[in-house]
Protein backbone atom coordinates (compact mmCIF):
# COMPACT_ATOMS: atom_id res chain seq x y z
CA UNK A 1 0.00 0.00 0.00
CA UNK A 2 1.80 3.05 -1.32
CA UNK A 3 1.58 6.78 -0.60
CA UNK A 4 1.90 8.68 -3.88
CA UNK A 5 0.33 12.06 -3.01
CA UNK A 6 0.29 13.36 0.60
CA UNK A 7 -3.25 13.85 1.82
CA UNK A 8 -4.61 11.27 -0.61
CA UNK A 9 -5.47 7.60 0.09
CA UNK A 10 -2.79 4.96 -0.24
CA UNK A 11 -2.79 3.06 -3.52
CA UNK A 12 -2.47 -0.72 -3.87
CA UNK A 13 0.50 -1.58 -6.10
CA UNK A 14 1.98 -4.91 -7.12
CA UNK A 15 5.76 -4.40 -7.06
CA UNK A 16 8.71 -6.69 -7.54
CA UNK A 17 10.00 -8.13 -4.27
CA UNK A 18 12.84 -5.89 -3.04
CA UNK A 19 16.38 -7.25 -2.94
CA UNK A 20 18.63 -6.65 0.07
CA UNK A 21 21.95 -4.89 -0.44
CA UNK A 22 25.11 -5.24 1.58
CA UNK A 23 24.37 -5.21 5.30
CA UNK A 24 20.63 -5.63 4.69
CA UNK A 25 18.06 -8.38 5.06
CA UNK A 26 14.69 -8.95 3.46
CA UNK A 27 11.74 -9.86 5.66
CA UNK A 28 8.50 -11.54 4.85
CA UNK A 29 6.10 -9.28 6.76
CA UNK A 30 3.83 -11.04 9.25
CA UNK A 31 2.28 -7.95 10.82
CA UNK A 32 2.68 -4.18 10.77
CA UNK A 33 1.19 -1.79 13.28
CA UNK A 34 -0.57 1.40 12.20
CA UNK A 35 0.84 4.33 14.16
CA UNK A 36 -0.21 7.94 14.53
CA UNK A 37 3.13 8.85 12.96
CA UNK A 38 1.92 7.05 9.83
CA UNK A 39 -1.05 9.43 9.86
CA UNK A 40 1.26 12.43 10.07
CA UNK A 41 3.27 11.09 7.12
CA UNK A 42 0.22 10.25 5.00
CA UNK A 43 -1.47 13.57 5.78
CA UNK A 44 1.64 15.51 4.75
CA UNK A 45 2.32 16.92 8.22
CA UNK A 46 5.90 15.61 8.19
CA UNK A 47 7.94 17.10 5.34
CA UNK A 48 10.60 15.24 3.37
CA UNK A 49 8.89 11.88 2.91
CA UNK A 50 10.46 9.73 0.19
CA UNK A 51 7.69 9.54 -2.43
CA UNK A 52 6.30 7.24 -3.59
CA UNK A 53 6.47 5.72 -0.14
CA UNK A 54 5.39 2.53 1.58
CA UNK A 55 4.46 3.58 5.16
CA UNK A 56 4.68 1.47 8.29
CA UNK A 57 7.34 1.20 10.99
CA UNK A 58 6.01 -1.32 13.52
CA UNK A 59 7.05 -4.33 11.48
CA UNK A 60 7.35 -7.97 12.50
CA UNK A 61 8.53 -10.55 9.99
CA UNK A 62 10.88 -13.41 9.36
CA UNK A 63 14.12 -13.16 7.45
CA UNK A 64 13.81 -14.74 4.01
CA UNK A 65 16.94 -13.36 2.31
CA UNK A 66 20.33 -12.12 3.47
CA UNK A 67 22.40 -9.46 1.76
CA UNK A 68 26.18 -9.55 1.65
CA UNK A 69 28.17 -9.09 4.86
CA UNK A 70 25.29 -9.84 7.21
CA UNK A 71 26.22 -11.52 10.48
CA UNK A 72 24.08 -12.42 13.48
CA UNK A 73 20.82 -13.04 11.61
CA UNK A 74 19.63 -16.20 9.90
CA UNK A 75 17.02 -17.24 7.35
CA UNK A 76 13.75 -17.98 9.14
CA UNK A 77 14.52 -15.81 12.17
CA UNK A 78 11.74 -13.53 13.44
CA UNK A 79 12.77 -9.90 13.93
CA UNK A 80 11.22 -6.49 14.37
CA UNK A 81 11.85 -3.30 12.41
CA UNK A 82 11.14 0.00 14.14
CA UNK A 83 11.14 3.70 13.19
CA UNK A 84 14.92 4.20 13.30
CA UNK A 85 16.10 2.59 10.07
CA UNK A 86 19.76 3.61 9.92
CA UNK A 87 22.25 6.16 11.25
CA UNK A 88 25.68 7.36 10.20
CA UNK A 89 27.42 5.86 13.24
CA UNK A 90 30.12 8.53 13.47
CA UNK A 91 28.53 11.93 14.25
CA UNK A 92 28.68 13.45 17.74
CA UNK A 93 25.24 12.06 18.55
CA UNK A 94 25.95 8.51 17.40
CA UNK A 95 29.28 8.48 19.23
CA UNK A 96 27.64 9.61 22.48
CA UNK A 97 24.82 7.05 22.57
CA UNK A 98 22.24 9.44 21.14
CA UNK A 99 21.76 7.91 17.71
CA UNK A 100 18.11 9.02 17.83
CA UNK A 101 19.42 12.54 17.12
CA UNK A 102 21.69 11.60 14.20
CA UNK A 103 21.51 14.34 11.56
CA UNK A 104 21.54 11.81 8.70
CA UNK A 105 19.32 9.12 10.21
CA UNK A 106 16.81 7.41 7.96
CA UNK A 107 13.41 6.26 9.14
CA UNK A 108 11.31 3.24 8.28
CA UNK A 109 8.11 4.13 6.45
CA UNK A 110 9.24 7.73 5.97
CA UNK A 111 12.66 7.93 4.29
CA UNK A 112 12.99 4.16 3.83
CA UNK A 113 10.27 1.84 2.51
CA UNK A 114 8.09 0.55 5.32
CA UNK A 115 6.00 -2.43 6.29
CA UNK A 116 2.61 -1.84 4.62
CA UNK A 117 3.68 -4.55 2.19
CA UNK A 118 4.37 -8.26 1.88
CA UNK A 119 8.16 -7.73 2.11
CA UNK A 120 10.53 -5.11 3.50
CA UNK A 121 14.28 -4.60 3.27
CA UNK A 122 15.93 -3.40 6.46
CA UNK A 123 19.43 -2.74 7.75
CA UNK A 124 20.44 -5.89 9.59
CA UNK A 125 22.07 -3.90 12.39
CA UNK A 126 18.74 -2.18 13.10
CA UNK A 127 16.63 -5.35 13.29
CA UNK A 128 15.44 -6.45 16.74
CA UNK A 129 15.46 -10.23 17.39
CA UNK A 130 12.07 -11.33 18.70
CA UNK A 131 12.34 -15.07 19.23
CA UNK A 132 8.95 -16.81 19.22
CA UNK A 133 6.92 -13.69 20.05
CA UNK A 134 3.44 -13.47 18.53
CA UNK A 135 3.83 -11.14 15.52
CA UNK A 136 0.47 -9.37 15.76
CA UNK A 137 0.68 -8.77 19.50
CA UNK A 138 4.29 -7.59 19.22
CA UNK A 139 3.92 -5.15 16.31
CA UNK A 140 2.53 -2.20 18.38
CA UNK A 141 5.34 -2.58 20.89
CA UNK A 142 7.85 -1.55 18.23
CA UNK A 143 6.77 2.08 18.35
CA UNK A 144 3.80 2.63 20.65
CA UNK A 145 5.49 0.55 23.33
CA UNK A 146 8.98 1.90 22.74
CA UNK A 147 8.04 5.58 22.63
CA UNK A 148 6.09 5.15 25.85
CA UNK A 149 9.12 3.51 27.45
CA UNK A 150 11.47 6.33 26.46
CA UNK A 151 8.92 8.87 27.69
CA UNK A 152 8.60 7.01 31.00
CA UNK A 153 12.37 7.04 31.45
CA UNK A 154 12.41 10.78 30.77
CA UNK A 155 9.56 11.31 33.22
CA UNK A 156 11.82 10.04 36.00
CA UNK A 157 10.87 8.60 39.35
CA UNK A 158 7.27 9.83 39.33
CA UNK A 159 4.82 8.03 41.64
CA UNK A 160 1.78 9.62 39.94
CA UNK A 161 1.72 10.00 36.17
CA UNK A 162 -0.84 11.65 33.92
CA UNK A 163 -1.16 10.27 30.37
CA UNK A 164 -2.67 12.71 27.87
CA UNK A 165 -3.97 10.80 24.85
CA UNK A 166 -4.95 7.21 25.55
CA UNK A 167 -4.39 5.33 22.31
CA UNK A 168 -1.88 2.66 21.38
CA UNK A 169 1.05 4.22 23.24
CA UNK A 170 -1.02 5.38 26.19
CA UNK A 171 -2.60 2.04 26.95
CA UNK A 172 0.76 0.25 26.79
CA UNK A 173 2.54 2.83 28.93
CA UNK A 174 -0.24 2.70 31.51
CA UNK A 175 0.26 -1.04 31.93
CA UNK A 176 4.02 -0.68 32.41
CA UNK A 177 3.59 2.16 34.93
CA UNK A 178 0.94 0.25 36.88
CA UNK A 179 3.12 -2.85 37.04
CA UNK A 180 5.89 -0.68 38.42
CA UNK A 181 3.56 0.34 41.24
CA UNK A 182 2.82 3.86 39.99
CA UNK A 183 -0.52 5.65 40.07
CA UNK A 184 -1.86 6.52 36.60
CA UNK A 185 -4.43 9.10 35.50
CA UNK A 186 -5.73 9.01 31.92
CA UNK A 187 -6.77 12.14 30.03
CA UNK A 188 -8.75 11.41 26.86
CA UNK A 189 -10.48 13.40 24.15
CA UNK A 190 -13.32 15.36 25.74
CA UNK A 191 -16.43 13.23 26.25
CA UNK A 192 -14.77 10.07 24.93
CA UNK A 193 -16.48 7.80 27.42
CA UNK A 194 -15.42 4.66 25.57
CA UNK A 195 -11.73 5.56 25.94
CA UNK A 196 -12.25 6.47 29.59
CA UNK A 197 -13.98 3.15 30.30
CA UNK A 198 -11.16 1.39 28.45
CA UNK A 199 -8.55 3.13 30.61
CA UNK A 200 -10.40 2.30 33.81
CA UNK A 201 -10.61 -1.31 32.70
CA UNK A 202 -6.81 -1.40 32.60
CA UNK A 203 -6.63 -0.23 36.20
CA UNK A 204 -5.94 3.51 36.07
CA UNK A 205 -6.93 5.48 39.16
CA UNK A 206 -8.95 8.06 37.20
CA UNK A 207 -9.95 8.79 33.61
CA UNK A 208 -11.52 11.96 32.30
CA UNK A 209 -11.51 14.74 29.72
CA UNK A 210 -8.16 16.26 28.71
CA UNK A 211 -9.62 19.79 28.76
CA UNK A 212 -10.54 19.49 32.44
CA UNK A 213 -8.16 20.24 35.35
CA UNK A 214 -6.38 17.27 36.85
CA UNK A 215 -8.23 15.98 39.92
CA UNK A 216 -4.91 15.78 41.79
CA UNK A 217 -1.32 17.00 41.41
CA UNK A 218 0.87 14.94 39.10
CA UNK A 219 4.51 13.97 39.52
CA UNK A 220 4.88 13.74 35.74
CA UNK A 221 2.77 14.09 32.61
CA UNK A 222 3.30 12.36 29.27
CA UNK A 223 1.54 13.84 26.25
CA UNK A 224 0.89 11.56 23.29
CA UNK A 225 -1.96 13.56 21.75
CA UNK A 226 -0.72 15.91 18.98
CA UNK A 227 -2.50 18.85 20.59
CA UNK A 228 -0.28 21.72 21.69
CA UNK A 229 -3.01 23.19 23.91
CA UNK A 230 -2.49 20.27 26.30
CA UNK A 231 1.00 21.46 27.22
CA UNK A 232 -0.07 24.42 29.40
CA UNK A 233 -2.75 22.25 31.00
CA UNK A 234 -0.21 19.58 31.85
CA UNK A 235 2.25 22.19 33.14
CA UNK A 236 -0.42 23.43 35.54
CA UNK A 237 -1.06 19.87 36.73
CA UNK A 238 2.49 18.82 37.66
CA UNK A 239 4.05 19.50 41.03
CA UNK A 240 7.03 21.78 41.62
CA UNK A 241 10.29 20.34 40.30
CA UNK A 242 8.49 17.84 38.05
CA UNK A 243 8.37 17.26 34.31
CA UNK A 244 6.05 17.25 31.29
CA UNK A 245 7.18 14.99 28.45
CA UNK A 246 5.94 15.58 24.89
CA UNK A 247 6.18 12.17 23.24
CA UNK A 248 4.83 12.75 19.73
CA UNK A 249 6.72 13.44 16.52
CA UNK A 250 4.25 16.16 15.52
CA UNK A 251 2.16 18.56 17.59
CA UNK A 252 0.10 21.66 16.89
CA UNK A 253 1.53 24.94 18.14
CA UNK A 254 1.83 25.34 21.90
CA UNK A 255 -0.12 28.38 23.15
CA UNK A 256 1.62 31.01 25.24
CA UNK A 257 1.34 30.56 28.99
CA UNK A 258 2.31 32.51 32.10
CA UNK A 259 5.85 31.97 33.26
CA UNK A 260 4.57 31.02 36.72
CA UNK A 261 3.28 27.73 35.28
CA UNK A 262 6.86 26.80 34.37
CA UNK A 263 8.48 28.38 37.41
CA UNK A 264 9.48 26.41 40.51
CA UNK A 265 11.76 24.22 38.42
CA UNK A 266 9.10 22.48 36.39
CA UNK A 267 10.50 21.15 33.12
CA UNK A 268 9.11 20.71 29.60
CA UNK A 269 10.99 18.17 27.45
CA UNK A 270 10.43 16.19 24.28
CA UNK A 271 11.17 12.66 23.11
CA UNK A 272 12.75 12.41 19.67
CA UNK A 273 12.82 9.05 17.88
CA UNK A 274 14.29 6.00 19.63
CA UNK A 275 17.60 4.20 19.94
CA UNK A 276 18.35 0.52 19.55
CA UNK A 277 19.35 0.54 23.21
CA UNK A 278 15.80 1.66 24.04
CA UNK A 279 14.44 -1.38 22.25
CA UNK A 280 16.65 -3.88 24.04
CA UNK A 281 16.02 -2.26 27.44
CA UNK A 282 12.27 -2.18 26.85
CA UNK A 283 11.87 -5.80 25.79
CA UNK A 284 14.02 -6.92 28.70
CA UNK A 285 12.01 -4.82 31.17
CA UNK A 286 8.57 -5.96 30.02
CA UNK A 287 9.44 -9.63 29.48
CA UNK A 288 7.64 -10.70 32.65
CA UNK A 289 4.96 -8.02 32.74
CA UNK A 290 2.46 -9.84 30.51
CA UNK A 291 1.45 -6.68 28.66
CA UNK A 292 -1.75 -6.94 26.68
CA UNK A 293 -1.99 -4.89 23.53
CA UNK A 294 -5.63 -4.34 22.63
CA UNK A 295 -5.63 -4.76 18.84
CA UNK A 296 -7.97 -4.14 15.93
CA UNK A 297 -6.97 -6.35 12.98
CA UNK A 298 -7.07 -5.19 9.36
CA UNK A 299 -6.03 -6.83 6.12
CA UNK A 300 -3.20 -5.12 4.25
CA UNK A 301 -5.58 -3.86 1.58
CA UNK A 302 -7.64 -2.19 4.35
CA UNK A 303 -4.77 0.16 5.26
CA UNK A 304 -6.78 3.27 4.33
CA UNK A 305 -9.65 2.15 6.54
CA UNK A 306 -7.25 1.51 9.42
CA UNK A 307 -5.73 4.98 9.03
CA UNK A 308 -9.13 6.65 8.93
CA UNK A 309 -10.38 4.69 11.93
CA UNK A 310 -7.27 5.78 13.83
CA UNK A 311 -7.75 9.40 12.75
CA UNK A 312 -11.35 9.40 13.99
CA UNK A 313 -10.79 7.39 17.16
CA UNK A 314 -13.07 4.52 16.14
CA UNK A 315 -11.24 1.84 18.16
CA UNK A 316 -9.39 1.43 21.44
CA UNK A 317 -5.77 0.37 21.59
CA UNK A 318 -3.77 -0.31 18.43
CA UNK A 319 -4.42 -1.22 14.79
CA UNK A 320 -2.38 -3.90 13.04
CA UNK A 321 -2.24 -4.81 9.35
CA UNK A 322 -1.79 -8.46 8.42
CA UNK A 323 -0.70 -9.17 4.81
Amino acid sequence: MQLEVPGQPLVARRLADPEPGAGEVRLRVEACGVCRTDLHVVDGELPGAMLPLIPGHEVVGWVDRLGADVAGLAIGQRVGVAWLGSTCGHCRYCRSGRENLCDTARFTGYTRPGGFASHIVARAAFCIPLGTADPVATAPLLCAGLIGWRALVRAGDAPTIGIYGFGAAGHLLAQVALRQGRRVLAFTRPHDLAAQDFACGLGVAWAGDSDAPSPEPLDAAVIFAPAGELVPRAMRAVRKGRRVVCAGIHMSDIPSMPYRWLWEERELVSVTNLTRADAFAYFEAVAGMHLHATIRHYRLEEANLALDDLRRGRFQGAAVLVP
